[in-house]
């Protein structure tokens, strides 16, 4: 039986839970175990919320713990706001829950801030590339989404993962911050910088490491040159990040 720790997979928004595949494809025949989850928010109901997506990863990180096993949460872009909410009170172990979360492995992602939802976090404004249709209650991407999210990927590759975006709620991004917590503060974190990404700029991923840091976050950072989706253009880098992650959480 393993010992090393499962790993849990948060997408980010609009983004469905294969887009780990490659990665858990380099990752598997290492041993390791690995969940993958999916956002209700991006199920088609816009009735779903933030408070959903972390109570579906936290019900994956608990099946696992209570079986004694520990966990490295491995989150990108907007999971890096459910991953570490979802993780309050599971970081150390009990007699009844003898496994526990040790880590967490970021890319193209924020520090969460407790209290904070995610569009009070970024200013109260949606970001150039998506409007809210408040009508049938989504995020509606507005721009080139290959360009946005896969430009370093073959135009075909990008194109079909440009046809696997998913409708994602506006509720999960409007909602107020009262499910959100900084989990990380609670457990070391890896932070991957994406310095080719044309959703979220280099020099902010930056600033919020720093910012993180000044926090009292325990932060390592490395920095990989692709666009926002490292895991789908540069799998076997990522998942050598994901591991050097876990060998440091385990020390």
């Amino acid at each position: 039986m393993t010992t090393r720790p499962t790993l849990v997979f948060v997408p980010g928004a609009w983004h469905s839970a294969d887009t780990w595949n490659k990665v858990t494809a380099e990752l598997e025949p290492q041993d390791y175990k690995t969940i993958c989850t999916t956002h209700p928010s991006t199920l088609s109901d816009p009735t779903k919320g933030i408070s959903d997506d972390i109570e579906e990863v936290r019900k994956a990180i608990f099946a696992e713990v209570i079986q004694g096993r520990d966990v490295v949460v491995v989150v990108h872009s907007y999971g890096g706001m459910v991953g570490p909410s979802a993780i309050k009170g599971l970081t150390e172990a009990t007699i009844e829950r003898p496994g526990c979360v040790i880590g967490i492995a970021m890319m193209a992602t924020g520090y969460c801030v407790t209290g904070v939802g995610f569009l009070e976090g970024i200013g109260g404004n949606p970001p150039p590339f998506w409007k809210a249709d408040t009508e049938k209650g989504y995020a509606r991407l507005i721009v080139d989404t290959r360009e946005l999210f896969y430009h370093d990927l073959p135009e075909e590759e990008g194109n079909y993962w440009v046809s696997r975006l998913l409708n994602h709620s506006l509720k999960s991004l409007t909602d107020s911050g009262d499910q959100v917590y900084s989990g990380w503060k609670d457990v070391p974190t890896r932070y991957l910088i994406t310095t080719d990404d044309r959703t979220f700029p280099t020099e902010v991923q930056l600033g919020i490491a720093e910012g993180a840091k000044k926090q009292g976050g325990d932060v390592v950072v490395e920095q990989i040159h692709t666009s926002h989706s490292p895991m789908l253009s540069k799998p076997k880098e990522t998942a050598e990040f994901i591991v050097r992650a876990v060998e440091n959480f385990t020390k």
